[in-house]
């Protein structure tokens, strides 16, 4: 890309705006929220066409932004607009947005035929087969709920949580109450005066695998898991 600048751009009431920006600094703003616009704005002009270089009047801006400050109209040019970015860019954002979405429905989807997390290769695969539209600027939660309505006919999944009663001996109970914190909501703690730990945790059925292998594995093998009865 070099020296090359990119241009964003906003579209308010039929009429367009456009800034110069450094293609690396935006990019990262509008991932990252930093740097601040000041280094992202190449040049400080507001355009209606930057590639003619036609420059947008103050009245125009005082209609559409109530303001003449070019910081604050650039600003909300890049926040509210979209962004020119390079193929090789997005090539590069929509793989990362695909690796979150994978890991994302592994962590919170289980086949329901075993109640076991698909393998992420098995999940990429099922992904290219439906080759779904990946937006490389939003967040990969928001366009789980698409990606699984798009899978469910290829790729058997399932939600949902499950109760686990704990209890974990004195020599590991206070070492691993974060552990318990970090993969699920706990909803009944008693701490015995022996310093041992009783505690319902619940957390996503895809979790469950990991998190009795790390239990176990942090207290040796002492931890004692058991389901919770429902009724």
């Amino acid at each position: 890309m070099g020296g090359k600048l990119t241009t964003a751009r906003l579209e308010l009431g039929g009429e367009r705006f456009e800034i110069l920006v450094n293609p690396e600094k935006a990019l990262k703003y509008k991932l990252e929220g930093k740097p601040g616009v000041e280094e992202v704005l190449a040049i400080d002009v507001i355009y209606t066409d930057a590639s003619r270089g036609e420059r947008a009047s103050e009245e125009r801006l005082r209609k559409f932004f109530k303001t003449t400050d070019v910081l604050r109209i650039a600003k909300e040019i890049i926040d509210r607009g979209d962004l020119q970015i390079t193929a090789e860019q997005r090539r590069q954002l929509i793989e990362e947005k695909k690796r979150q979405i994978v890991t994302y429905i592994s962590k919170n989807f289980v086949d329901p035929r075993t109640n076991l997390p698909h393998p992420a290769v098995r999940i990429e695969q099922a992904l290219k087969e439906i080759r779904i539209a990946v937006d490389p600027f939003r967040p990969a939660e928001e366009q789980v709920k698409k990606v699984i309505d798009e899978l469910r006919p290829i790729l058997p999944l399932k939600t949902g949580s499950i109760k686990l009663n704990v209890t974990v001996p004195p020599p590991y109970a206070s070492k691993v109450f974060g552990m318990l914190k970090s993969y699920g909501d706990i909803r009944d703690e008693k701490w015995a005066d022996d310093g041992s730990l009783r505690a319902v945790v619940e957390l996503p059925l895809a979790s469950q695998g990991t998190f009795i292998d790390k239990l176990s594995s942090a207290t040796k093998g002492t931890v004692m898991i058991t389901p919770v009865e429902k009724g």
